[in-house]
C-alpha cells in the first residue's frame, strides 16, 4: 500500500485573489511563487521549501470548519496583529487554547472567509496577556456532541518530527 508521506500544498478557494493574496504575504509573511499557466485566477506561495499554499478564485461558498493549520514562528505578534484585524473566529472551534502538547491555537479568517488554524510550536513563550485576553480560554474545545469515536491520547500532538 501507499503511504501519503507530507502536504505538498493546501489550496483554498476565494472570491478575491488579490486581497486573500495580500493577506497571506504581508500578514503571514509567505513568499509569492510563480504559478502555473492556469485560465483562472490563481497565486502560489512558499510555506517551505517542500511546501505551499495556493489561493484560487472562484465563486464557491466556503467552509465553516474545514480548514489548513499554519505553524507561525511569533504566536504572540500574529494573536495581537489578528485582533487588531478582526479576524479572530471563536465560532467554528472555539476560543484561543493551549493545547495539552503546549502548542497554541487560534482560528482566524482569511478575507475569502476560508478558515485558518495559526499554532505555535509546543514550549513557545506566551505573553501572559494572551491568557488574560477575553479571547482566550482554557482546556480543549467542547462542542457538546458527546461523541468519541476515533483514537485519542493524552500524548496526541500537532507537531511530529520527520524520522
Amino acid at each position: 500500500m501507499a503511504k501519503a508521506i507530507k502536504i505538498n500544498h493546501v489550496t483554498l478557494i476565494v472570491d478575491n485573489l488579490e486581497k486573500a493574496g495580500a493577506f497571506y504575504e504581508q500578514e503571514l509573511g509567505l513568499e509569492k511563487l510563480p504559478a502555473f499557466r492556469f485560465d483562472y485566477p490563481v497565486m502560489f506561495f512558499k510555506f517551505n521549501d517542500e511546501q505551499q499554499l495556493h489561493l484560487s478564485e472562484w465563486d464557491d461558498r466556503t467552509s465553516f470548519r474545514g480548514h489548513i493549520c499554519v505553524q507561525v514562528d511569533d504566536f504572540n505578534r500574529i494573536f495581537f496583529r489578528m485582533k487588531e484585524l478582526g479576524v479572530i473566529d471563536v465560532n467554528p472551534w472555539g476560543k484561543v487554547r493551549k493545547l495539552p502538547d503546549g502548542a497554541m491555537q487560534m482560528f482566524v479568517r482569511d478575507p475569502a472567509g476560508n478558515l485558518v488554524e495559526l499554532s505555535s510550536a509546543p514550549g513557545a513563550a506566551i505573553d501572559p496577556a494572551i491568557f488574560k485576553d477575553e479571547l482566550y480560554e482554557e482546556g480543549l474545545y467542547v462542542s457538546g456532541r458527546n461523541d468519541f469515536r476515533g483514537d485519542r491520547s493524552d500524548d496526541a500532538t500537532l507537531y511530529h518530527k520527520q524520522p
